[in-house]
């Protein structure tokens, strides 16, 4: 047998970290290829994730120092893969890394981003605030570099950040290079995306300023976010006490999503108690066409439906209009009771769907995808996995589990060849 070959893992989210830690503390070689400036993906911007409910910096803590203590894991960030050849045990494989103006000297210590004059919309906070030109993408950002967005910069014209860095961590010149690996398997965990709100153009998301979206729910409610953590409108910074959440929002829909995107319903239920926690005397309508909360999951759904402050309507939302006050107008039938429900509130939450990252990613020739782009499990090159929410929208616990049988596959593969 030749020299034992590494694992590629595609994604460095929830499910791509696990991977590769798993397969690395059982001895094997990993490299993780990531878009992102950071590892962590979706999961490092929640407040809170099942089934726990507690912070994902605790999880991910963990497993960054795992990470750290293994030399056999080894990752790119603002990085993708431009080819895939070979076949299982000898794939070759292109992999582009981005500019990031910012080499590992870098201390994190926040004088350039004093210095810096320009700013970019918080892409990890969806725009509800800014950073400077170099920023940090998060408090517990994994590696903790700074990053600069080369859009915002004004680059030598500037050089403000160059002048006030002391370690030499900061270079205007980078160019972006090209790592071509030989690897022996490959597991995709490239993950999802919000599906775009504003193709549904009757549920009002970007011209209804207090309409926003559940990710964007998340970042509201963390204490890194951009309210420190209090729910407040985005119009006019009002503490919210009625909210509203619209169920399958472009999910179960031929027009947009046509499949469910499974954790929806938990999250909404989820984000109901952020506001009942943090405003006791809050107010929360859940429009829904079917609640799912599978398994151990009906406690939960008990705990929510007890509140007398959350009232859950059968029906779907028809429109949403903006009230005189910069409120929100739902219109929504109501199956239980009949007819049409017009409930005025301060702010609505939209449960957009989960979109699979690899539409249009450029990778589908190589990774085997269904009709709605998300990686098929079964039929992929011998050699090629899938983790995740790759694979089919799925909670985090899921997909971590998933993740590790995506490891011993993996190894699988190194071993047969």
């Amino acid at each position: 047998m030749g020299e034992q070959k590494s694992i590629l893992i595609i994604g460095g989210g929830i499910s791509g970290i696990t991977t590769a830690i798993e397969a690395a503390e059982a001895g094997y070689d990993t490299t993780i290829v990531e878009r992102n400036p950071y590892l962590g993906g979706r999961v490092a911007q929640m407040f809170k994730y099942f089934p726990k409910l507690c912070p994902p910096y605790c999880g991910l803590e963990i497993n960054f120092r795992r990470i750290k203590q293994n030399p056999k894991v080894k990752f790119y960030t603002l990085s993708e893969v431009e080819s895939i050849s070979g076949s299982e045990g000898d794939f070759k494989v292109s992999v582009k890394v981005n500019a990031r103006y910012v080499n590992e000297k870098c201390t994190a210590c926040d004088k350039c981003v004093e210095a810096c004059p320009a700013e970019r919309p918080n892409d990890y906070n969806f725009g509800m605030d800014n950073t400077k030109a170099i920023y940090r993408p998060h408090d517990m950002a994994f590696p903790m570099r700074y990053v600069i967005d080369e859009q915002a910069c004004k680059g030598s014209a500037c050089s403000e950040c160059v002048k006030v860095c002391k370690y030499g961590a900061i270079d205007l010149d980078m160019k972006p290079s090209t790592v071509e690996l030989n690897v022996g398997s490959i597991v995709t965990a490239t993950g999802w995306n919000p599906y775009d709100a504003t193709k549904m153009e009757n549920l009002g998301f970007g011209k209804i300023k207090n309409v926003i979206t559940n990710m964007m729910m998340e970042r509201l409610s963390a204490p890194n976010g951009p309210t420190k953590g209090k729910i407040k409108r985005p119009s006019d910074g009002k503490d919210v006490q009625s909210i509203a959440f619209v169920q399958c929002a472009g999910s179960r829909d031929e027009n947009h999503l046509p499949y469910c995107s499974a954790v929806c319903c938990m999250a909404s239920m989820k984000q109901a108690t952020y506001i009942r926690d943090k405003n006791p005397e809050s107010k929360v309508y859940i429009f829904y066409i079917d609640l799912r909360t599978p398994g151990k999951y009906e406690d939960f759904l008990r705990k929510v439906q007890s509140d007398e402050n959350i009232e859950m309507i059968k029906g779907k939302v028809a429109k949403i209009e903006e009230d005189g006050d910069g409120g929100a107008i739902v219109t929504a039938e109501d199956i239980v009771g009949g007819g049409k429900v017009h409930q005025k509130v301060d702010m609505v939450v939209l449960a957009a769907g989960m979109e699979s990252a690899l539409k249009n990613n450029g990778l589908v020739s190589t990774i085997k995808t269904e009709e709605s782009s998300f990686a098929i499990s079964e039929g992929q090159a011998a050699g090629i996995y899938v983790a995740g929410v790759a694979g089919r929208p799925n909670d985090v616990t899921t997909s971590v589990q998933g993740a590790t049988g995506a490891a011993l596959k993996s190894i699988q593969s190194l071993v047969r060849r």
